[in-house]
């Protein structure tokens, strides 16, 4: 049997914007809501110097959006727990078990919010170098490189951003895209033209890190002659979008050929009571306002799937 304590009408996993969302919109509807979150609440977002894309909240940054949404989420009465989950299973009478490293949660219905994962470079020695030159958080790291030179690899509003950042700091930043364009905003752009010491390199990509101990270097390979060249820097940003974790969830939800799970606008998945939000499942854009939106979806579908 289980203990009383331990059971909820809905478990969601994860703490970023699409989790926080929908436990606050959970408990508003009435429903004993548990967040179940591996490392810290926020997800993606916490480490963005700048949101200035979300309707109603001209500028703030990403540390401060996360903990109003945390603040708010608890304040509802939403009960947070830092527990890596390994599985959920469907068990009698449609209900579900949450089983984590530290306990197992009986609920009526999950939100899987599980976000995404930085996505590697995939070139030799990356795994090696992360934390001696490697980084895959402008925030995090960039004071570590003030005066020196470092690369930003991508082509988003994520490298944009990154880029820009690091201008205040460090003594030169090349930002390396595949494309001939960025894919991210056109303000940021313009943005990092006026800068003198941001150098965009389009078109190229990175093949090979140079350093044995510590970064020193990265060779490019033009994308259209195929031509190299090596540009000297003490530090690699990797911002080239982020890829799913949801291989844990294989045998209860369809996941698509990427790994999201497969689940419309109205974040349902193939598992009934199972609901999927936020970057974890299958959709066109991923930004912090379509996150809140699933957030809100997926909680009062479940609410309706609770009764």
């Amino acid at each position: 049997m289980y203990q009383k304590e331990n059971m909820y009408d809905i478990v969601i996993v994860g703490a970023g914007t699409a989790g926080l969302s929908a436990a606050i919109y959970g408990v508003r509807a009435g429903k004993s809501v548990l967040v179940l979150e591996e490392k810290t609440y926020g997800g993606q977002i916490i480490n963005t110097p700048e949101v200035e894309n979300y309707p109603g909240i001209p500028k703030i940054s990403g540390f401060e959006f996360a903990t109003n949404l945390y603040n708010q989420a608890i304040d509802l009465g939403v009960e947070v727990k830092l527990e890596k989950v390994k599985t959920v299973e469907i068990i009698e009478k449609n209900n579900k078990n949450v089983i984590t490293d530290s306990g197992e949660y009986i609920c009526n219905s999950v939100i899987l919010a599980t976000g995404a994962k930085n996505r590697p470079l995939g070139v030799d020695r990356e795994q090696q170098l992360i934390g001696a030159g490697i980084s895959y958080c402008a925030t995090c790291d960039g004071m570590f490189f003030r005066g020196k030179d470092v690369v930003v690899v991508g082509g988003g509003n994520t490298a944009l951003e990154d880029a820009n950042f690091l201008s205040n700091y460090c003594n030169r930043v090349h930002l390396i895209h595949r494309r001939d364009q960025f894919r991210g905003e056109e303000k940021l752009v313009e943005r990092l033209r006026d800068k003198d010491n941001v150098e965009f390199v389009l078109n190229s990509r990175v093949i090979e890190l140079k350093g044995q101990d510590m970064v020193e270097g990265v060779v490019l390979e033009n994308v259209q002659d195929k031509s190299l060249k090596t540009l000297s820097c003490q530090g690699v940003f990797v911002a080239i979008g982020q890829m799913p974790d949801n291989e844990r969830y294989s045998q209860l939800v369809e996941l698509d050929n990427k790994g999201y799970i497969v689940a419309g606008e109205d974040c349902k998945t193939s598992a009934p009571g199972v609901f999927a939000a936020g970057d974890c499942r299958t959709k066109t854009v991923r930004q912090l306002t379509t996150a809140a939106a699933d957030g809100a979806v997926a909680a009062l579908a479940a609410s309706e799937f609770i009764g």
